[in-house]
C-alpha cells in the first residue's frame, strides 16, 4: 500500500480505501489515554512499545485476566471542511510503522509543551511529504513529548476543538449521569461516558500538537473486553501501592508516591480510578471518576463498592461469589509471577446490569432497601443461597439460574516489567506484592459487605 493511499483524503472516502473510521468508546470509565472503538470486538489506544511488548510477552496462565493483544495499525486524523476532525485507521504497513517506533516518544516522562495552533485542515500535498516529514521528525525526536497524564488540562485548548461528528448508532441508548461535577461535563443526560469524552478531547489536543510533523500515529489493538455485556457496569480500579514506574523522574516519584499516600492505595493497595453503574430505578448509569477516587476513606472505598453493586433498587448480593472467585483466582496467578511488577496498572471488574425475566421476578419479591436481608422464607425454591445444596427437584422443574456474567480483567501495562524485559536493570524480588495486597483487602472488603447482607 502506497503512502498517498495509506494517509488517505476525507473520511467520506476512507472505507474504500480499507480505513476504518474510529470513534470514541462510550463505555470508557477511566484512565487518562482515550480508547477508541475499532468494531464491536475491538478497541485501540495510542501504542507505547513498552505496553505493547508486554502484551506481546504475557505469560499464558495471565492472559485469562487481560484483553487479548491483536496486533497495531496506523492512525492519521482528519478535518473535515467544517473543522471536525475525525481519526481513521488503516493497515499497519512494517516501512512506515519502523519509522514511526523510531520516533515514539520515550519512555520516560519529558517536559510539557503547548499545544499547536496549526489548522485541522489538510491537503494532498500533505501526504506526498510524509517521508521527508518522517526523516526531519526523527532528527528532532528528542523534542517528542510522551503521553502523558494532563489533571491540569487548559480549557482554551480544549475549546479549539470542535466535537468528532459520531456516528448516532454507536450511542448508548441509556443515558450517563455524572455524579461528581468537576469532570468538566454539565449534568445533562449524555450518551456517552462522560470521562470517555474528556480522554477523547484530550486525546485529540495532544495529537494535533504534533501535527506540525507527524501525520500517523500508532495504534495497539485490543478486545472490548465488554462486548459481551448489554449494560456493562464497569468498576475501574488502580492497584499496588506504588503507581510510579522504574524510570520516573524524581519529580514524578514524588507525585505518584504522594498520590497513594493521600488515598487508599497507600492503606489498601486500591483505589478506585472510575466507575459505571446501570440503575433499575432511573434507567441510567450513574458514573464516578479518579477525582472521587482519590478523596475517598478506607470506609468511603467500601462504600463505593457497596454502590457499584447497587442497581439502584437493591444490592446485587447474586454478583459476591462469582466476582470473588475471579479475584481469588487472579491472585494466585500473580503470586506466581516472581519478579513482575504492574506499576500503574488498572484492574477492571465488569457484570451484567440487565438482569434475566427470572432474577427480575426474583427481584421484585425482595425489598428494595440495599442493606435490608431478604427472608429467607421469601425467597424462591429455585434459587437456594450459595451457602446451601440446591434441594432435590421434583421431574420437569426449572433449572436454577445461571451464574451472573461477571469478568475481571488487568489493563494499563505501560510501566510494567519483569526480569530480562527490554534490558531493564532494575530486577525485582518475588511477586508484585503491592498489587497482591491490594487484591487482598478487595476480596476481604467484599466478603464483609457479603457477610453482612446474607439473607
Amino acid at each position: 500500500m502506497d503512502q498517498a493511499k495509506l494517509q488517505g483524503g476525507s473520511v467520506g472516502g476512507a472505507s474504500q480505501r480499507g480505513g476504518v473510521s474510529l470513534e470514541p468508546f462510550i463505555h470508557q470509565v477511566g484512565g487518562h489515554t482515550s480508547m477508541m472503538r475499532y468494531d464491536d470486538h475491538t478497541v485501540c489506544k495510542p501504542l507505547i512499545i513498552r505496553e505493547q511488548r508486554f502484551y506481546e510477552s504475557l505469560p499464558p496462565e495471565m492472559k485469562e485476566f487481560t484483553p487479548e493483544y491483536k496486533g497495531v495499525v496506523l492512525v492519521c486524523f482528519e478535518g473535515d471542511s467544517d473543522g471536525y476532525i475525525n481519526l481513521v485507521a488503516y493497515p499497519y504497513v512494517e516501512s512506515v510503522g519502523d519509522e514511526l517506533e523510531e520516533r515514539d516518544a520515550p519512555e520516560r516522562e519529558q517536559p510539557r509543551r503547548k499545544h499547536s495552533r496549526r489548522s485541522l485542515h489538510r491537503s494532498s500535498s500533505d501526504h506526498k511529504g510524509e517521508h521527508k516529514e518522517l526523516k526531519e521528525y526523527k532528527e528532532n525526536k528528542e523534542e517528542r513529548t510522551e503521553r502523558r497524564e494532563h489533571d491540569q488540562d487548559s480549557q482554551e485548548n480544549l475549546g479549539e476543538l470542535k466535537s468528532p461528528r459520531l456516528d448516532p448508532k454507536l450511542h448508548s441508548e441509556v443515558p450517563f449521569q455524572m455524579l461528581d461535577w468537576n469532570s468538566g461535563l454539565s449534568s445533562e443526560k449524555i450518551s456517552f461516558n462522560p470521562w470517555s469524552l474528556r480522554c477523547h478531547k484530550q486525546q485529540l489536543s495532544r495529537m494535533r500538537s504534533e501535527s506540525k510533523d507527524r501525520k500517523l500515529f500508532k495504534f495497539l489493538l485490543l478486545e472490548n473486553v465488554v462486548h459481551h455485556f448489554s449494560f456493562p457496569c464497569i468498576l475501574d480500579l488502580k492497584m499496588g501501592t506504588r503507581q510510579h514506574g522504574d524510570d520516573a523522574s524524581e519529580e514524578k516519584a514524588a507525585r505518584q508516591m504522594k498520590k497513594c499516600e493521600q488515598s487508599t492505595s497507600g492503606t489498601l493497595g486500591v483505589r478506585v480510578c472510575g466507575m459505571q453503574v446501570y440503575q433499575l430505578n432511573t434507567g441510567h448509569y450513574l458514573c464516578r471518576n479518579k477525582y472521587y477516587g482519590r478523596g475517598l476513606s478506607n470506609e468511603g472505598f467500601r462504600e463505593a463498592l457497596h454502590q457499584y453493586l447497587h442497581n439502584g433498587k437493591m444490592l446485587r448480593r447474586d454478583l459476591f461469589d462469582s466476582i470473588l472467585n475471579k479475584l481469588r483466582s487472579l491472585k494466585a496467578v500473580l503470586e506466581r509471577q516472581a519478579s513482575y511488577r504492574f506499576y500503574s496498572s488498572s484492574l477492571l471488574i465488569i457484570y451484567e446490569g440487565k438482569q434475566t425475566q427470572d432474577s427480575s421476578s426474583r427481584h421484585q419479591r425482595e425489598p428494595h432497601c440495599c442493606a435490608a436481608p431478604t427472608d429467607p422464607a421469601n425467597r424462591d425454591t429455585d434459587t437456594p443461597p450459595s451457602t446451601q445444596s440446591p434441594p432435590t427437584k421434583p421431574p420437569g422443574s426449572a433449572p436454577p439460574p445461571a451464574a451472573p456474567h461477571v469478568d475481571v480483567r488487568m489493563i494499563d501495562f505501560a510501566h510494567s516489567t519483569f526480569k530480562g524485559f527490554r534490558g531493564d536493570t532494575e530486577v525485582h524480588d518475588g511477586p508484585d506484592r503491592g498489587y497482591v495486597f491490594g487484591l487482598e483487602s478487595l476480596v476481604r472488603i467484599l466478603e464483609n459487605l457479603r457477610d453482612e447482607n446474607m439473607p
